[in-house]
């Protein structure tokens, strides 16, 4: 069988991470911060995990990261 292709879209977005989930970075920190509040900027610099429906789908398109 042959090997299986990664979606570089998904793998330069999402990472994997030990207890199976995968972390992605938060939108809205590129451009107009003036109007936005300072609690969703600071909410928007952190990172976050993909939604648990979501999961699968990501894991399709990342054959070889890290499974738990």
């Amino acid at each position: 069988m042959p090997k299986m292709k990664t979606r570089k879209a998904a793998a330069k977005r999402f990472t994997p991470v030990g207890n199976g989930k995968f972390k992605r970075k938060r939108c809205n920190l590129r451009h107009i911060l003036e109007k936005k509040s300072q609690t969703a900027k600071k909410r928007a610099g952190k990172t976050d995990y993909v939604h648990g429906a979501d999961v699968e789908r990501v894991r399709r398109m990342l054959p070889y990261a890290a499974r738990h």
